[in-house]
């Protein structure tokens, strides 16, 4: 299967990959046919991108640092705790700590393959995704830092509530109008959770720090934010470029990391930035690429170490037939004259 912009499915292409609701639900099962109706509807829903059953990627394997099961397991478990704040009960965090348990788990098992982020969003299901998404990577990159397995929990409960503050209606009688700014309901608002630690509760207020001031809400500078935000303010920022608000087209994930490190030591730190980009994958596996030779074709494996060098499958029409394919393997770490112009997805 490959992943392309919702834009580019032609009618009669086949779904590679469910579609889920924000509370584990299958919206479209994999091997959907793709009507004209259907592929309105996605668009309708918010859904920019998709995976494609590609019949000269048959064998292609899309490996996980964190199984789909986890993470669908997570953004529903997710849902309904929100749920009880919403309500104006107490966040439900028993399911949340066993949730990122499994995360770490899995994280950890699989630390040598690159990230993939190519989560199916919907408008209804973004802020989930996103959150869990904002989590993995954390955790990914806490880990190559060598933090301990009790810092990683932090870390990484923060990572997924970094945004609850999103959800907490404002505060209309307050004094001062900042503390209705999304980071400071979620500080105010995690901190008075006794299961919650107060390293966690700080993410939620200052995951959108800059290390050289520029950030809020208290525009702390390097040596004032804790290694833990300036984690979760690279991963939320990534997730962000990659997948923003609902009808904004996002940026290619290359693209994405060339922003990250242009904004390196003026927004971000330069040790979390550095490991961060040896973690993630430049070129998701199943993307359209053109090569400096002219060839295009589908990324179809990654590089551990070398996350801009990918394992690419070029198809060219062999013979008078338009269906006789001559299919190549270039690897780029052994190809290296070899460069991507161009993602086509």
């Amino acid at each position: 299967m490959r992943y392309t912009f919702l834009d580019n499915v032609e009618q009669g292409e086949r779904l590679g990959k469910h579609i889920f609701a924000s509370d584990g639900r299958i919206l479209l099962q994999q091997g959907a046919q793709l009507t004209v109706g259907l592929i309105s509807r996605l668009r309708h829903m918010g859904v920019q991108a998709i995976y494609i059953k590609d019949s000269r990627l048959q064998d292609l394997k899309i490996e996980e640092v964190v199984s789909e099961k986890v993470k669908r397991n997570t953004i529903e478990t997710l849902k309904n705790s929100i749920q009880f704040v919403q309500t104006g009960k107490e966040l439900e965090i028993r399911n949340i700590q066993a949730s990122i348990r499994s995360i770490l788990d899995e994280v950890l098992q699989n630390q040598q393959i690159l990230l993939n982020l190519t989560d199916i969003r919907t408008d209804d299901n973004h802020l989930y995704i996103h959150s869990v998404n904002v989590c993995i990577i954390s955790a990914i990159v806490g880990i190559r830092l060598g933090l301990d397995r009790v810092k990683l929990q932090e870390l990484a409960m923060g990572a997924l509530l970094h945004d609850i503050g999103k959800i907490i209606p404002d505060q209309a009688a307050t004094e001062d109008l900042a503390q209705n700014d999304h980071t400071w309901k979620g500080f105010n608002t995690l901190r008075k959770n006794k299961e919650i630690s107060i390293l966690s509760a700080h993410i939620a207020l200052t995951h959108h720090e800059h290390v050289d001031g520029t950030g809020f809400p208290r525009k702390l500078t390097e040596e004032d934010i804790h290694i833990v935000s300036k984690i979760a303010a690279v991963a939320n920022a990534y997730d962000r470029l990659i997948n923003p608000a609902p009808g904004e087209r996002g940026l290619f994930p290359f693209e994405a990391c060339e922003h990250l490190m242009a904004l390196t030591n003026r927004c971000f730190d330069h040790e979390v930035v550095w490991n961060f980009l040896r973690a993630i994958a430049f070129y998701p596996t199943g993307s359209q690429v053109k090569l400096s030779t002219g060839l295009t074709g589908i990324v179809v494996g990654q590089n551990s170490g070398l996350p801009q060098r990918p394992i690419i499958r070029t198809f060219h029409t062999s013979g008078g037939s338009s269906s006789d394919f001559a299919i190549r393997h270039v690897d780029l770490a052994k190809e290296t004259t070899v460069f991507i112009n161009n993602v086509l997805s």
